[in-house]
């Protein structure tokens, strides 16, 4: 006697989800069914639906829904078919983020300061690096060193409102191209193959080089350089603009 009984196709997904089990049962094909639809929603450009279906899913005990911080980020975009703007809702997302997350800590504090310069609050990006920057593990990342070292760079020109007759007698603010070594130069100690940090301090040795620029190396005192080595500089007291 033969058995009419057919086993049951297997359940395909379009995308892969955390939570997934080699035997789902019903409830996770719905959660997977939904994180499909979040998905599938934003890759179409339909945020609105996106939102819908990720507040549902995001309400749900089994789903660790701040894992999702990327995703959470793409759905604060106004529209994820153009460029990537700031927003002080991200910014503060973000922040957020930080430090309920502390596993992708890292992670988060450089999609962070990519949000302020976007958001050009360049100042307020280098002190939010200076006051991570000394502890562990964020120390030992040439990355975050490197976005440091040129904003620093980037905060030592002179004033875009300057003329440009004002501008060719401006010197940069050695200061910050001093910083601006010490944070590329222990970025190289911690990648030596690192192009960009090997770059910009040719670049800045280039620039102290210059008649009318002052010397970023010999600006202040030599023994203060000497002494911070690779390290950075005391992280400052951080700014609250919102």
């Amino acid at each position: 006697m033969t058995s009419n009984f057919e086993p049951e196709p297997p359940t395909f997904f379009l995308f892969a989800f955390s939570n997934e089990k080699k035997m789902p049962n019903a409830r996770q094909i719905q959660l997977q069914r939904l994180y499909d639809i979040v998905n599938l929603s934003v890759q179409r450009g339909d945020l609105p639906r996106a939102r819908r279906a990720w507040s549902i899913l995001a309400r749900c005990k089994e789903i660790n829904w701040k894992a999702m911080w990327r995703l959470g980020i793409t759905l604060l975009e106004n529209d994820v078919r153009g460029i990537m703007e700031s927003s002080p809702h991200k910014i503060d997302f973000l922040r957020t983020m930080l430090l309920q997350l502390p596993e992708e800590r890292e992670r988060i504090l450089a999609e962070l300061v990519q949000h302020y310069i976007l958001a050009g609050r360049y100042r307020d990006a280098l002190d939010e690096l200076e006051f991570y920057l000394p502890s562990f593990p964020y120390r030992d990342n040439p990355v975050l060193h490197v976005y440091a070292g040129l904003l620093c760079i980037f905060i030592a020109q002179p004033p875009e409102s300057a003329g440009a007759n004002e501008v060719e007698g401006t010197t940069y603010d050695s200061n910050s191209l001093s910083r601006a070594q010490i944070f590329l130069e222990h970025a190289k100690a911690l990648d030596p193959c690192n192009i960009v940090a090997s770059e910009f301090l040719h670049k800045l040795h280039s620039i102290s080089q210059e008649p009318g620029l002052l010397s970023f190396a010999s600006h202040g005192s030599e023994h203060e350089t000497r002494t911070k080595g690779c390290q950075p500089s005391q992280p400052k007291r951080r700014r609250r603009n919102f």
